[in-house]
């Protein structure tokens, strides 16, 4: 298995989506974001970036944060390495190959609704700007 020069586990997928022990996260669905279906499947090393991914995700469910295996290669996610923060602090790949659920993080701090709301204006900002597009 491949990975990422500086990955190391555990990794984790930020979502609304009510998974179980030892389902698949797979590519080919709609991202947490946006509408779009995706070849890839995102996930970080980083809580914090779970965090974020499971309170901007769209829908009406829970917010989840899952402790996910990569079950083939993966890279470093170019949508945030490179583009936005050089390297990769934010700890944020993406596989072509599915991602086990191995558990859920149960307690975590999330985010104040001041900086959610300034995260969503942002990336609202971005849109409108056409320049919130996901390098698939």
């Amino acid at each position: 298995m491949t990975y990422a020069a500086d990955a190391t586990p555990p990794f984790y997928h930020g979502t609304r989506a009510d998974l179980q022990l030892g389902d698949m996260l797979a590519p080919g669905f709609a991202s947490n974001f946006r509408a779009e279906k995706l070849s890839w499947i995102y996930f970080s090393a980083s809580l914090e970036s779970a965090i974020w991914g499971c309170e901007l995700a769209r829908g009406e469910g829970r917010e989840r944060i899952y402790v996910v295996e990569p079950t083939g290669a993966f890279e470093d996610d170019p949508n945030l390495t490179d583009q936005k923060f050089p390297g990769n602090p934010t700890q944020s790949y993406r596989s072509r190959a599915p991602l086990r659920v191995i558990g859920e993080v149960e307690t975590w701090q999330a985010h104040s609704p001041e900086q959610l709301q300034a995260m969503k204006d942002g990336l609202a900002r971005l849109t409108a700007e056409g320049r919130n597009h996901i390098i698939d």
